[in-house]
């Protein structure tokens, strides 16, 4: 009987490889068969991060692969990553970071998304201080950029979550770009060449506390911070 699904491992976990003619529920089940019949030889300690081949995935598929592999294996995988030299580089960094800061990869809750393609990278965790996270694209972040970390995009950032570090949108030169949080107190924001800095007591950062989703963007190389509002994104040049 042929393969549709192959484990197979690198310098930073596992990758597998999925038959792209297979229906996903299929492969979900044999997935399931093939990490039954490997478990006893995965290491969460070596084995952080998983990379997808042969087969485009959407985040919900990820997400019940990644489940399946928890209840079938003592594998505990917060990384998901693309097979690129970039991408792994990256990778590298961050993994190092967290190494010394809580001296055990396993003990990462953050997971990184690096589609193959698009214009974007989606990141699903929080950044403690100290780390950064780029993308060549525009990004879009499920958690907080705690003070003293900072998010890097060529394009617009968007972060379902607190920004209270630096957010540097449009990095390559695009003024249109913006930065949208659900909370929004950074110690500062950059859009292009325009630097906006908080005020020199922490308390006083740029944006407001109020619990509202606001963006900001660059009008006459001035940045500023508004609530997210349907007349707000009409007006401004996005």
């Amino acid at each position: 009987m042929k393969e549709h699904v192959l484990i197979k491992g690198n310098r930073y976990g596992i990758v597998l490889v999925l038959d792209p003619e297979v229906p996903f529920e299929d492969l979900l089940i044999e997935i399931g068969v093939r990490f039954d019949d490997s478990s006893k030889y995965f290491n969460s300690n070596t084995q952080s991060a998983i990379t997808f081949e042969g087969r485009e995935l959407d985040s919900e598929e990820i997400d019940r692969i990644l489940d399946l592999i928890k209840k079938r294996t003592t594998l505990r995988i917060p990384y998901v990553i693309d097979n690129r030299k970039d991408t792994e580089e990256q990778f590298q960094r961050i993994i190092e970071g967290n190494r010394q800061e809580s001296g055990s990869i396993a003990e990462a809750e953050t997971r990184y998304i690096y589609p193959e393609k698009g214009d974007g990278l989606f990141y699903k965790g929080t950044l403690r201080s100290g780390q950064t996270l780029e993308s060549s694209g525009s990004l879009v972040m499920i958690g907080d950029v705690n003070p003293g970390a900072t998010v890097l995009s060529n394009g617009n950032i968007i972060i379902l979550g607190s920004l209270k570090g630096t957010a540097i949108a449009g990095a390559s030169g695009n003024r249109n770009a913006f930065v949208l949080a659900l909370s929004m107190t950074p110690m500062q924001i950059q859009i292009s060449d325009i630097i906006g800095r908080a005020p020199d007591k922490p308390k006083k950062r740029l944006g407001n506390k109020n619990p509202e989703a606001q963006i900001a963007f660059l009008e006459e190389d001035n940045i500023y911070i508004e609530p997210v509002s349907k007349s707000v994104l009409n007006d401004i040049n996005i």
